[in-house]
C-alpha cells in the first residue's frame, strides 16, 4: 500500500494542488491530515481511496497501483468487530458495544484472534488520538516495549506501552502528562492487572 501514498503525493503535485486544497476535496479539515496520509501514517479505507482517486482525476486501481492479478489479493481480508469498550472478564463474543468493523489481511488473521478497539482519551497522544481504532491480537502476555490492551482492578481496558521489570511491570502512556502506572508482582495478582491483547496496527480516524 505504500505505493498508494506516494501516488497521492505525486499526482497532487502534478496537478498543482496544495495539501489544503486536496483536504477540502476529500472531506478532511486541514492539510495535516493529508501530510499524514502522504507519509503512509494512515490506513485509508476503500471509500476514501475512491474519493482521492476522483479528486486526483484517476481510478482507485491506478492510484493504488494494482494490476488485475493482485487486485483480488488486496481485497481478500477478514472482517473483525470494533468495540467501543472492552470490559474485564467479559468474553468478546458477549460484548454488545460493537461500534464498527474493520478488515484485516487474511495472513494476519491466521496468526490469532483479533478485534478492534476504539481509543478513548489522550493518554497515547501524539501517536494515537481519541477516536482512533487499534487492531488487537488477543493474548494474555506480551514483550517489554510492546503496546498492549490491559485491565486494572477489573476496569474497562486501556491502551498502554508495557515495560517489564524483575519485580513487576509498568503501563506507560506516550503522553508525558500522564505518569506511568507501576505494579509489583504481588499487585498484578491482587488487583488484578491483566493483559488481554497486543496492539498490532493503528487505524487513525479524522
Amino acid at each position: 500500500m505504500l505505493k498508494l501514498y506516494s501516488n497521492i503525493k505525486r499526482l497532487r503535485e502534478e496537478r498543482g494542488l496544495s495539501q489544503d486544497a486536496l483536504a477540502k476535496l476529500t472531506g478532511y479539515t486541514d492539510r495535516s491530515s493529508i501530510t499524514k496520509i502522504e507519509k503512509g501514517l494512515v490506513d485509508l479505507q476503500q471509500s476514501k481511496i475512491e474519493l482521492f482517486a476522483k479528486a486526483l482525476g484517476t481510478t482507485a486501481k491506478d492510484l493504488v497501483g494494482w494490476d488485475d492479478t493482485n487486485e483480488s489479493q488486496h481485497h481478500k481480508g477478514v472482517v473483525i468487530n470494533v468495540y467501543g469498550r472492552v470490559a474485564a472478564g467479559i468474553p468478546l463474543e458477549m460484548i454488545e458495544d460493537i461500534i464498527d468493523t474493520e478488515e484485516i489481511p487474511e495472513e494476519m488473521a491466521k496468526t490469532g484472534e483479533f478485534f478492534g478497539l476504539q481509543i478513548h482519551g489522550d493518554s497515547m497522544e501524539p501517536k494515537m488520538s481519541d477516536g482512533d481504532v487499534v487492531i488487537v491480537r488477543k493474548q494474555n502476555d506480551a514483550e517489554s516495549g510492546e503496546t498492549v490492551i490491559a485491565t486494572v482492578n477489573g476496569t474497562d481496558a486501556t491502551c498502554k506501552r508495557l515495560k517489564k521489570y524483575t519485580d513487576g511491570i509498568a503501563l506507560i502512556a506516550t503522553n508525558p502528562a500522564y505518569e506511568p502506572m507501576y505494579f509489583s508482582n504481588k499487585e498484578i495478582e491482587s488487583k488484578p492487572v491483566r493483559i488481554i491483547g497486543r496492539v498490532m496496527e493503528l487505524r487513525a480516524k479524522f
